[in-house]
């Protein structure tokens, strides 16, 4: 049996870090509300897209990073993105096949399960929640689905990532 070398690590490293850059770029108030969950969005892509590679370990190890980056309760976005990660590599099958508007709206209810899950340990440690714009990250990252995807398959493309 032949094995083939993992090639573009380095891309997706840098896609991670792309996304993680956008999610601490300072916005105006009215917009920060609605800022995409990016790394979800580029984590959701990858373990579609190459789920023998990118998993639950680097969801965690993102997560952790994003805890830090943001200064919050160390180990929620870690637990998230694993959840995340777990699920679209269960279902990363179906996902692919999927048309792009369905993809969206599956991505959509991955971060809203995500958004929930904040919801409950921010309600566990007594966090205040503005809840009409809490669920305006989930449907910006389901309109920004298509330009991560399509972002990302070109450079996966190009890059000749495998």
């Amino acid at each position: 049996m032949i094995h083939k070398k993992a090639q573009g690590s380095e891309m997706i490293a840098l896609s991670f870090i792309g996304a993680l850059a956008l999610t601490v770029f300072p916005l105006p108030d009215w917009l920060a509300a609605a800022r995409p969950e990016w790394v979800s969005l580029v984590l959701i892509y990858w373990c579609m897209a190459l789920p023998n590679r990118v998993g639950v370990g680097i969801a965690w190890g993102l997560g952790l990073t994003l805890d830090v980056l943001r200064v919050g309760l160390l180990g929620q976005n870690a637990l998230i993105l694993a959840i995340i990660a777990y699920i679209t590599l269960k279902l990363y099958q179906q996902l692919r096949v999927f048309p792009l508007w369905q993809q969206a709206l599956s991505v959509f209810i991955l971060i809203a399960l995500g958004q929930m899950l904040t919801l409950w340990i921010k309600g566990i440690s007594g966090q205040p929640i503005d809840f009409w714009t809490y669920w305006l990250p989930s449907f910006s990252s389901m309109i920004a689905w298509p330009l991560v995807f399509f972002t990302l398959r070109a450079l996966r493309r190009k890059f000749r990532v495998s």
